[in-house]
């Protein structure tokens, strides 16, 4: 890694054309939305529905980003799959891309034993020369890291920190709490609600979907944050707090987040899920735009 990770990274989506294929052209212009905000990119995770991507895919997803970013910002690529074994092999084909992090997902359907995930991201660490982060997203994986167990992994030389998509904040500032003190190992936030407060805890970047959809609003809490105007961080944040909660009434994202980048005039194709839109729902999130985004 040759730049340290802070700030904003957009979990950023995929694209997929008329016949529900990855559009790289697409791609290449959602990530020139967000580096003319400030931003950073994430790719292949919730927003980017890894969870319908097959492994090709995931592959030119992450290629494609890393060659139009160019060395611009950071780029980092979830890699985490069903199993050890699995992951392994994506990371390793990943790595080879030029990534800055990897970030790795616990494993899901299968409920496992703290120790069991410490095995589990030890030998990923060990397999891979690429940097890695863990990435706790119980709601999604059934699987929750315990502050203890990142502990425990933050002395693993290759493994650099954890993104925490649990959405609380007991659940980040436990992770916080339990790597204070700890060299190089950074703490990321998921939620959109909490980029504000985990910057003032010590978080050192954070990992938006929101930021798909309103790349200066979000970064504006990280630079008002960063210029030590903190009164003006926390406003952006009500600002993006409020995109959040009503938005997300009208769907889950990234759906919800595809429709808005449509309304929006961006071409990105629908989300792979099935999600359908009624007139209702579509006038909702214009509505919501009108409110939030400048």
């Amino acid at each position: 890694m040759t730049r340290k990770i802070e700030g904003v990274l957009t979990a950023i989506v995929t694209p997929f054309d008329n016949d529900g294929a990855f559009n790289p052209a697409a791609l290449r212009t959602q990530i020139n939305r967000q580096l003319s905000a400030g931003n950073g990119i994430f790719c292949g995770g919730t927003n980017g529905e890894f969870f319908v991507l097959n492994e090709q895919e995931k592959v030119a997803v992450t290629a494609t980003c890393v060659d139009e970013v160019a060395g611009r910002a950071n780029v980092v690529a979830h890699i985490g799959e069903i199993s050890t074994r699995e992951t392994i092999r994506l990371g390793k084909q990943i790595e080879k891309l030029g990534v800055d992090a990897v970030s790795v997902i616990t494993p899901y359907f299968v409920p496992l034993k703290q120790q069991e995930l410490i095995s589990h991201y030890t030998a990923i660490a060990d397999a891979l020369s690429v940097p890695v982060f863990l990435y706790n997203i119980p709601a999604r994986t059934g699987n929750t890291l315990e502050p203890q167990t990142v502990r425990t992994l933050a002395d693993h030389p290759n493994i650099i920190g954890i993104k925490d998509s649990a959405g609380s904040y007991e659940s980040l500032s436990g992770f916080l709490n339990a790597v204070k003190g700890v060299a190089n190992f950074n703490v990321l936030n998921g939620p959109d609600s909490l980029i504000h407060q985990g910057f003032v805890d010590g978080c050192s970047a954070c990992i938006s979907g929101l930021a798909n959809v309103a790349p200066k609003e979000i970064n504006a809490i990280w630079s008002h944050f960063k210029a030590s105007d903190i009164e003006a961080s926390r406003q952006a944040q009500e600002n993006v707090t409020g995109l959040r909660t009503d938005l997300y009434k009208v769907a889950f994202s990234p759906a919800a987040v595809k429709k808005a980048l449509q309304i929006l005039g961006q071409d990105v194709g629908d989300s792979r899920y099935a999600v359908e839109f009624n007139e209702q729902q579509v006038e909702a999130i214009k509505h919501v735009i009108r409110n939030y985004i400048n």
